[in-house]
Formats: C-alpha cells, structure tokens, sequence
C-alpha cells in the first residue's frame, strides 16, 4: 500500500491532478497495485487565509509518506517568490529532494519547433542538481533602498551534494542503451565551484568505464540542443544551469504540456509534478492540457517500483499524442482537460 501526499495547490493545478488521478486508477487496477491518498490544501488560497504556506506539522507528515504528487504552484493575489520559496524549494530541502529529474523526450504525434527532427533525435534526460547552487539562498543587502544599495547572491556547491548527483547520473547512464553521460557547466568562468564540478565528475567516472564521458559549457549545450538534440543521452549539470536548459528542454520536446518532472531523494520521499505553472488566467476554464501530471503520475509509479503500471501509463500518453485526437495541446485545441483525461485512460492496457 503506497501512501501518496497530494498537493493540487493553485490554478488550474486541481484539474490536471484530477487527470491524473484518473489515468492512475485505470492503470493501478489492471496492474494491482494498491495506494491511499491524503490530500492537502497548501498553495495560496490557504496562506490569503490564514498566512501559512508549509507548517512544520505538514511537513512531519510528508515524511513519513512514500510520494508527493503535486499540481502547481503559484497565485496571482500573492507575491512571486513567496509560494515557491516557502512550498516548492522548502519541500526540496527539508525532505532532501536533491535530484530533479527530467525526461527530454519527444512523443510521435508531437510537433518540435526544431526543424528536420523528430521522436529519434530527441530523447534524453536531464539530472539537475536540486539542493545547492544560487538556490541555498545565501546572500544579502547592503545599505537597501538607498543609491549605493549592493544585493549579494551567494552559489554555494559541496562535495557531497555534486558527487551524489554526478554518481546518481552515472547510474542512469549506465541503464540506457547509449550509455553516454554529458557534464554541463561554466567552469570556464566559473572556476570555483565549477571546478569541483569538473573534478568530481572525472574522480567517479572512474567507476564507470563503460560510459562515454562528454562535457559542454552551458551556452555550447543551449546552442547544441537546438541544433543536434540527438547527441545527448544523459545531462548532468548544476541547479540553475539545470533551470534553465530543461524549460529549453520542454520546448523542443513539445511544450510545458508534455513535460514532466521529479524531485528524487533516492533514500527518502520524492515529489512528482508536471513543470507548467499555475496558469491562472485559465483556472476553471477545463482547456488545459493535463498530459504532463499524467506523465508525472507515471514517473510517480515506476519510482515507488510499480513499473509496469508506470510503463503502462506512459504507452497511454503515447498512444493517445500520437493518435491525433488531442490536437495541438493549446488551450485552442478544442479538447477539454477533462476530454484529454478520458482519452488517455481509455487507453491504459
């Protein structure tokens, strides 16, 4: 018996955790696999109420859940930052998320704005590092709100946290069939912490000889993933570089709609979501897209060890994108959130 935390949170957030809830049903009955949910009503509409955004008791709960699975995060009546600091990147932290994990992968049936490629060019993955970097919020203000204001923002990198990361990417590189792992970084700039970066990775890939070992400097790796998208296998990188390249990433795989995301403590409890916003402006309206929390479930089941059943839900989306029926995946499509649901679910074998 899996137990599954779920955070829909904000937006149309609800809607898509609705889908794939529904997917997961389907998918969960045919392969036996038993799970209970306890939902949670984090995000904004509760901190406009009474100004919490992850009390510490919540939190003691996720712990002793197998998988979060969340929606979206992000209300327009409250101040960017707030919500992602407080729930997103606290989660990450006190639970020890420190692997984002993100598939690259083109479906047939998806259009890519990359010309002259397609489902065989692009199909990689992405290991960010998720605990360190720009994002361990160290720094401050000098003389605030005055002329001769100075704001620092610290990257703080450490051995254990880039080793850990680099050895959980090598182990994925070594389950695929390329077995090609790529470093990207700015060590060329960046010459201190990119510089353990650099030494960390050679020092464990030691270990692993039957990986071909690549390296690219981030803006070489943006400009090679538009251009030959098929050249990568695994990417391992740094949390902010790791930001940026993987929304690069859900363009070329065909939007915000298709991509899916997890933040993985390989000991402990991970959290699944697709990587779009809350997208408010389209709360309510049932015209969004719910294919990437359908992934994300996916993801989800296949990381608790129900692999099969994360397999099955996968060849779902896969069939229901390549049978045309989902259109564009706009909000223009014609298709309803709902609709889209129904379609993939129909299709779990």
């Amino acid at each position: 018996m899996h137990r599954i935390a779920v955070l829909p949170c904000d937006g149309i957030g609800p809607e898509v955790v609705a889908e794939g809830f529904k997917v997961l049903r389907v998918a969960a009955d045919r392969y036996g696999v038993e799970y209970e949910t306890v939902d949670y009503d984090l995000g904004g509409d509760r901190y406009l109420k009474t100004g919490e955004i992850l009390p510490d008791s919540v939190l003691d709960e996720f712990r002793g859940m197998d998988a979060i699975y969340l929606g979206s995060v992000g209300h327009p009546d409250v101040q960017a930052g707030v919500l992602e600091k407080g729930l997103l990147l606290r989660l990450r932290f006190e639970l020890d998320q420190y692997i984002n994990l993100r598939p690259i992968k083109l479906y047939p049936g998806v259009e890519t704005p990359l010309k002259d490629k397609g489902p065989e060019d692009i199909d990689f993955v992405v290991v960010r590092e998720n605990t360190e970097d720009m994002y361990a919020g160290v720094g401050g203000f000098l003389r605030k709100g005055t002329p001769h204001e100075v704001a620092v923002q610290e990257a703080v990198y450490t051995r254990m946290g880039t080793e850990r990361c680099i050895r959980y990417a090598f182990e994925i590189a070594k389950t695929r069939d390329r077995k090609k792992l790529t470093m990207v970084d700015k060590s060329n700039v960046l010459t201190f912490g990119h510089d353990l970066w650099v030494r960390t990775f050679a020092e464990v890939g030691e270990e692993y000889p039957d990986v071909e070992q690549d390296h690219a400097y981030v803006d070489a790796c943006c400009m090679w993933m538009v251009k030959n998208p098929e050249w990568f296998d695994v990417v391992v990188t740094t949390n902010m570089f790791g930001d940026i390249i993987t929304d690069l990433g859900a363009m070329i795989q065909g939007g915000m709609g298709v991509a899916a995301s997890g933040n993985i403590n390989p000991e402990g409890v991970s959290m699944f979501e697709p990587i779009h916003g809350s997208a408010p402006k389209y709360t309510g309206k049932n015209v969004i897209c719910p294919v990437a929390a359908i992934a994300a479930a996916g993801m989800m089941m296949e990381h608790l060890g129900e692999v099969e059943c994360g397999k099955a839900i996968e060849a779902a989306v896969i069939k229901a994108l390549g049978s045309g029926k989902l259109g564009d995946l706009s909000t223009r499509s014609g298709v309803s959130t709902t609709e889209a649901g129904d379609l993939v679910a129909s299709l779990v074998e």
